[in-house]
């Protein structure tokens, strides 16, 4: 079903949802999962590592990724450059969009996706 999954965190709580999500369909499928976080290097580094050694043991192989730049951007661009079939984001992140509204960065991957979009629901 899917070989490579790639799942955007900003380290917030429900970030980590999605990554939950993302980790779990990893292991019953068989992909490789990668974690990518956008924004400060130090701070996404941390994010990631952080994110990676909590899934290590999930069953599937974990790789990380820090992207520069607009999270929704470097999302759509990581995914499309190396051929992941799944992407992985939350429906809110840490700005807690209204209740009826995806928060920014799924309501801009979910138009330019070059794959599968998986929006967990975190809220």
């Amino acid at each position: 079903m899917y070989v490579r999954i790639l799942v955007g965190t900003d380290g917030s709580d429900t970030a980590g949802k999605a990554v939950e999500r993302a980790a779990a369909l990893a292991k019953a499928t068989g992909a490789t999962l990668t974690i990518a976080s956008a924004g400060d290097i130090t701070y996404a580094q941390k994010v990631v590592d952080e994110a990676a050694a909590r899934h290590r043991d999930s069953g599937a192989p974990v790789d990380t990724k820090v992207l520069s730049g607009d999270p929704a951007t470097t999302l759509i661009d990581e995914a499309e450059a190396n051929g992941y079939d799944l992407l992985v984001v939350g429906n809110k992140g840490m700005t807690g969009a209204t209740r009826f509204f995806l928060g920014s960065v799924p309501n801009k991957v979910s138009h330019h996706a070059p794959c599968a979009l998986l929006i967990v629901r975190t809220t």
